[in-house]
């Protein structure tokens, strides 16, 4: 199945911007949310084919919203790639524990965005 629509989640309107930019320029489908909350409203709208989880938000913090999608037999089989400036091998590990199929670190490389994306075609 090739992934077409992307929802973001990240608590900062800049990242938004940015990551939508290089999406949308792409030929993606892309709709945000800023908090948890948000994410989850989004995801009973319209089911993505992938989403691209930050860590560091209020409320509800990208790990254990991972794990509350992930487990969620209506969205197991979306794919979930951890966006955040967490670098330590540790939170990788935990993020991929959550639930998260792939990781990537902020500041995000475009090309290496859109080819973690495109493993998931």
């Amino acid at each position: 199945m090739a992934i077409q629509k992307v929802l973001l989640v990240d608590d900062s309107k800049t990242e938004l911007h940015h990551l939508s930019e290089i999406l949308l320029k792409r030929g993606y489908q892309v709709r945000t949310a800023e908090n948890g909350d948000e994410a989850m409203r989004r995801l009973n709208e319209e089911k993505p084919d992938l989403i691209l989880m930050d860590v560091v938000m209020p409320g509800q913090n990208g790990f254990q919203l991972t794990r509350a999608i992930t487990r969620d037999p209506r969205f197991a089989d979306v794919p979930v790639i951890m966006c955040t400036s967490k670098n330590q091998e540790t939170d990788k590990v935990w993020g991929m524990r959550q639930g998260a199929r792939d990781y990537i670190v902020k500041p995000v490389n475009a090309d290496e965005l859109v080819a973690k994306i495109k493993a998931f075609d």
